[in-house]
C-alpha cells in the first residue's frame, strides 16, 4: 500500500512540476515569435487602425486629409499646383465653377496631380469637402 501511495505522489508530484514549469517557458517562446507588426488592408476591420474607422464609412477631417495627401504639393506650388490661400493663383480656378474644380480633385489633372491627390481611401465627398476649404482659404 505505501508502495502505490508513493507511486501516485511521485506521479502527482511530476505532473505539477511540468504544469508549473511548461506555461512559464511556453509564455516565453510565444513572446518570442509575435509578430511586429500588422499588415492592414483597406475594407477590412485593423485595430486601432484609422483604416478601420474609413472602412466603417465615416467621412474624413477635410483639414487632415489637406494635411496629409494635398499639403506636399499645394503648400509650395509644385508642379503647377495653386498655393494654400493664394487668391490670384486660384481666382481662374475658381471662376471655371465647382463642378470643373471637384472633378479635377477626384480624376486629377495632367500633367501633376493625381487621382484624388493620391488619398487613396478617400471618397468623392471626401475629396469635395478637401476642395471647399481650399476656395474657402482663397476667398
Amino acid at each position: 500500500m505505501k508502495k502505490v501511495f508513493i507511486s501516485v505522489m511521485g506521479l502527482a508530484f511530476a505532473a505539477w512540476i511540468t504544469a508549473v514549469m511548461a506555461n512559464p517557458i511556453e509564455d516565453d517562446i510565444i513572446a518570442r515569435i509575435q509578430k511586429i507588426g500588422n499588415v492592414c488592408l483597406e475594407g477590412e476591420a485593423c485595430a486601432g487602425q484609422k483604416v478601420a474607422q474609413a472602412a466603417a464609412g465615416g467621412a474624413k477631417d477635410p483639414q487632415a486629409v489637406y494635411d496629409r495627401s494635398c499639403a506636399t504639393c499645394h503648400a509650395m506650388g509644385i508642379a503647377g499646383a495653386p498655393k494654400w490661400a493664394d487668391v490670384a493663383a486660384w481666382g481662374p480656378r475658381i471662376d471655371k465653377g465647382m463642378d470643373v474644380l471637384y472633378a479635377s480633385g477626384i480624376n486629377g489633372l495632367a500633367p501633376g496631380m493625381p487621382a484624388k491627390g493620391m488619398c487613396f481611401d478617400c471618397s468623392d465627398d471626401d475629396i469635395k469637402a478637401v476642395v471647399d476649404l481650399m476656395v474657402a482659404s482663397a476667398k
